[in-house]
């Protein structure tokens, strides 16, 4: 989780329905968080084991509905952190894009624009890095992940105190607070709870990837009382701080019509990013300002797409033990001095990069990644907390698979649906003919 995640949805989710929909909608998904956030705390006290919600699931669903319950979420758990992996990935490669753009003189400037064969090239480089890093001991994801807590903490700070003082004018509490306005002319989208519906999404993305304390709980110390503790601690801090985020960034819009233009000094890429250009450029004629809060904001895409990298090799590892993934002989090694499934996180690697590929055709890539982890991961979330209250089965309503953008062609078919549907059906069928033969659930690998 980072204070800055939602930095590339806020546009979209801005066009969709105006401020206030962007603004209460994040109010109202928060709320219903913290139901999730403390059934799944409780949850982790019990339970403290690699693996977390597929651990959860086999004993909480017990004896007969246990192996179906962790098959299920282990692999939900999988698509949604690695495809987590990606959405990182993009985040900090569009937000370097805009680095480089600046520095090099803006779009009306004759600055470089990355194309899309470079953005992807970020994109791999970043993963590699991240995948590189997770081979060492767990001391040192540790040590950079307390830096990002003060890296998040002190720039969190300075972009949402500072970017509301630099901005003049700065919009007035009615148009932030109150302010409704579709855009079917540029979205496609003619109706309004469907435009209210894509413009949460941004806040749903904000508010998820809790859980991953609880995939270290076993390498943890007092994990009972640690595991429940970080994801509380962590709702609460990304909750108020993300909120804080997009009042700033609303604020201090300057021209809401000029964000989105192609012509504009970040050729209507990144909508936060012409935000802070702008209230830079207005108040001292230089965007050098902007290029330090974007290095501030891309450094939250780095450390969280490391923290997911780890997390997405803990689950596959665990999985692996079970005999739960193809050739899981050779996801469960752990490296012999460093301790780690190093194996199990240059699949998450590779994956992601697969997952990437299309970036090259597609306009959006980004938002069908955001759709997958978002099915994925908050999915998971859902079987071992509706396996604590019931044992009977349970439709799950699928979310975000729908258009985003109109009229459909390719270059805007979000093919979410496509990719869930074809692992899920795959994933169900080797349950049927054959997995729930001899699959089990966790494997214990000590005898009480």
């Amino acid at each position: 989780m980072a204070f800055f995640v939602g930095t590339p949805l806020y546009g979209p989710s801005l066009l969709y329905a105006g401020p206030a929909s962007l603004i209460w909608g994040y109010v109202a998904v928060t709320f219903f968080t913290w139901f999730v956030g403390c059934a799944m705390a409780e949850i982790c006290s019990s339970f403290p084991t690699t693996g977390s919600l597929y651990f959860w699931a086999a004993h909480l669903a017990g004896p007969q509905w246990g192996p179906f319950a962790s098959w299920c979420c282990a692999w939900l758990e999988i698509i949604g952190l690695v495809s987590g992996i990606g959405i990182q990935a993009y985040s900090g490669a569009q937000a370097l894009q805009m680095i480089i753009l600046l520095s090099t003189g803006t779009n009306k400037g004759g600055g470089y624009f990355a194309p899309p064969s470079v953005f992807l090239l970020i994109y791999i480089c970043l993963t590699i890095i991240w995948a590189v890093l997770n081979s060492f001991a767990l001391q040192v994801v540790a040590f950079l992940n307390i830096i990002s807590v003060w890296w998040q903490v002190i720039g969190g700070f300075i972009v949402i105190i500072g970017l509301p003082l630099i901005a003049s004018p700065t919009q007035s509490a009615s148009y932030v607070f109150t302010h409704f306005e579709t855009s079917p002319e540029s979205t496609g989208v003619h109706s309004k709870p469907y435009a209210v519906i894509l413009s949460i999404l941004l806040s749903q993305y904000c508010l998820y990837g809790y859980d991953t304390a609880a995939h270290l709980t076993e390498e943890t110390k007092g994990a009972d009382i640690t595991g429940p503790l970080a994801i509380l601690s962590s709702i609460g801090i990304i909750s108020a701080f993300g909120w804080a985020y997009l009042l700033a960034l609303t604020f201090s819009i300057q021209d809401p019509n000029y964000l989105y233009d192609p012509n504009n000094e970040t050729a209507g890429a990144l909508v936060p990013a012409q935000i802070i250009y702008d209230a830079f450029y207005r108040r001292y004629h230089s965007g050098t300002g902007a290029i330090i809060f974007l290095c501030i904001i891309w450094g939250t895409f780095f450390f969280c797409g490391l923290a997911v990298v780890t997390s997405a090799a803990r689950v596959v590892y665990a999985l692996s033990r079970d005999g739960g993934i193809p050739l899981s002989r050779i996801w469960i090694k752990i490296h012999p001095k460093h301790k780690v499934p190093i194996n199990a996180v240059w699949l998450c690697a590779a994956i992601t990069i697969i997952m990437g590929l299309p970036i090259l055709k597609l306009n959006v890539v980004y938002t069908a990644i955001i759709s997958v982890s978002t099915i994925g991961w908050v999915g998971g979330y859902a079987v071992p907390i509706f396996a604590r209250l019931v044992m009977d089965e349970k439709k799950f309503k699928p979310v975000f698979l729908l258009p985003t953008l109109y009229p459909l062609k390719w270059e805007t078919f979000n093919y979410a649906p496509v990719a869930v549907s074809v692992a899920l059906t795959l994933i169900m069928l080797w349950w049927v003919l054959d997995a729930r033969k001899w699959f089990k659930g966790p494997v214990k690998n000590i005898d009480v």
